[in-house]
């Protein structure tokens, strides 16, 4: 017995349904051993008859038979429990800070396992031990250790608080029950707590709940942080652009305008070199005949002055001087001329540079667009990609469900958008009319179509080549210095913005601003007739990447 013991483990000898040294075991046919007492309260709670192990349901009581092997080996296996825990109990090591102590120790305070309900004392291992063996001490109501067990009496009747009142909601005693809370509605604590506990399990679950969407909103809120700071940076990248741009417009005209004053100051420099040059010739020659009228002056020699004066009487060509001067240049109104055009040539080109930086933050937008069939009107061709749209001359017979035009040679986009912004590029070479923009969803497609933003489109178009309009309420006419052959078009839904761009010359054809759009919007597209060939071309979505 003592060899077989010690290949044995505690769990061996454990009551699945108390966690407890086997007491009177007992075994069910299906050959799981319980306590006697255990297993009768649980078939006595629990119908039809089960196995708490392997679930095996019996139909009708079964006899339980005690297994006469396992209780002896219990037997021995608690009383071999007993010594280890009296020859360890000195080896123990007293309570630590925190920990419940055992009240029943009279030296060193050991660490208490397990705390009584009926004698309000904590036990350590060794002193719970009677509670473990004892018949009597074992219907005791163990509980993990817990301080301040006096707590748990009721102080008017020095009872065991063991039911609540939900009434008062506060905990009783069985007296109390009869007597202060008579007509309460009373129940076990196990039930309160339970039913407590579940609240707390929903009110965790709904705590969490609300953890995680703060989690996610502070996300959300940093993703706008992150968003709003990229938008700030392309912002500034842009501005920055433009503004050096300028400057350099700025320092170009600054360094013409000095050349000028400088080129004007060289002339004059070079005129007074001139006259100086000039003069100083003149000089010379005035010297030279000086004294050549010196020398003969000086002569005694009679026959000699008479006949060299003849040749002095003629003076060395010389310039009237009197009305020649070197006059200062005027730089009047130099450099107001120069402002002027400076802020001429700035007008321009910071319409062009605002109007390149606005298409670029509207290209950031892109989205990929392809057309939809079960909307295009049936003399519609379609690319295979989806991407190209031309008008032919035959119909084909294609269902006419509710999506589809059926009198107007137009067709939708696949992708609609509900929320944010979007854009894309479509190109119109060579096409003499086309119709481009945004439609509602609920658009009535059957029929002849009058758009403007009230029937739901935001649309421009061009009709016989030249006449561009804007279908707004009533159509404007659009006077275009060019005829766009790329035309982009950017939607802010939240915004009610509806903008068409000419691509390559980077400038904004048409707004419609402060539309109220509350229903899904789809990209919208019209190539009309082809007139004889005339309007052959497609239109083609292009990619809409910035430029």
């Amino acid at each position: 017995m003592s060899a077989a013991s010690c290949l044995l483990t505690e769990h061996q000898f454990l009551c699945s349904i108390c966690l407890d040294v086997f007491t009177d075991p007992v075994s069910t046919p299906c050959g799981h051993n319980f306590c006697k007492t255990c297993i009768t309260e649980h078939w006595n709670i629990n119908v039809p008859y089960q196995c708490p192990n392997c679930k095996k349901v019996f139909y009708s009581k079964p006899e339980l038979q005690v297994n006469t092997f396992i209780s002896e080996m219990a037997a021995q296996f608690r009383q071999s429990a007993q010594q280890k825990a009296s020859s360890s109990s000195s080896e123990q090591q007293a309570a630590k800070p925190g920990e419940v102590p055992c009240d029943v120790c009279t030296g060193t305070k050991v660490k208490a396992l397990k705390s009584c309900l009926v004698c309000l004392v904590s036990y350590c291992e060794t002193h719970l031990e009677p509670h473990l063996t004892m018949a009597g001490l074992k219907r005791h109501q163990l509980i993990d250790p817990v301080e301040n067990l006096e707590g748990r009496m009721c102080t008017k009747h020095d009872k065991l608080l063991e039911l609540f009142c939900k009434t008062d909601q506060m905990c009783v005693c069985m007296l109390c029950t009869v007597l202060d809370h008579k007509t309460h509605d009373v129940v076990p604590l196990k039930e309160e707590y339970e039913g407590k506990k579940a609240e707390l399990g929903k009110t965790e679950a709904e705590t969490q709940q609300m953890i995680q969407k703060r989690r996610l909103k502070i996300q959300e809120i940093k993703r706008s942080v992150e968003l709003s700071k990229e938008d700030a940076d392309r912002e500034i990248a842009g501005g920055v652009q433009v503004f050096s741009a300028l400057k350099e417009s700025v320092e170009r005209s600054q360094a013409e305008l000095i050349d000028t004053i400088k080129e004007k100051q060289r002339e004059t420099e070079k005129q007074a070199e001139g006259f100086i040059k000039e003069l100083e010739q003149e000089i010379s020659e005035l010297k030279k005949r000086s004294s050549e009228v010196e020398q003969l002056s000086r002569s005694e020699d009679l026959l000699h002055l008479l006949q060299r004066l003849p040749s002095l009487n003629a003076a060395p060509p010389t310039k009237d001087w009197t009305e020649v001067s070197v006059r200062p240049p005027s730089y009047e109104g130099t450099v107001r001329r120069a402002v002027n055009q400076l802020e001429e040539t700035l007008s321009k080109q910071m319409k062009k540079l605002l109007a390149e930086a606005e298409l670029k933050r509207v290209q950031q937008y892109a989205v990929d667009v392809t057309l939809d069939p079960d909307t295009a009107h049936p003399a519609l061709i379609l690319s295979d990609d989806g991407k190209q749209v031309n008008c032919g001359d035959v119909k084909k017979n294609l269902p006419d469900n509710p999506e589809r035009f059926d009198y107007c040679p137009c067709i939708l986009s696949k992708q609609s958008f509900s929320s944010g912004r979007f854009y894309y590029e479509v190109q119109v070479k060579g096409k003499t009319e086309w119709d481009l923009g945004v439609a509602r969803e609920s658009i009535n497609r059957k029929g002849k179509i009058t758009a403007s933003p009230k029937k739901g489109y935001c649309m421009i178009c061009l009709r016989n080549e030249n006449k561009y309009q804007a279908l707004a309420d009533p159509p404007v006419i659009l006077s275009l210095k060019f005829q766009p052959e790329k035309v982009g078009v950017f939607v802010d839904y939240e915004e009610g913005l509806v903008s068409f761009y000419d691509v390559d010359a980077a400038a904004l054809i048409y707004s419609f601003t402060g539309c109220c759009f509350t229903e899904k919007l789809y990209p919208f597209f019209s190539p009309c007739i082809n007139k004889g060939g005339k309007n052959s071309a497609p239109l083609i979505i292009t990619s809409g990447t910035a430029i």
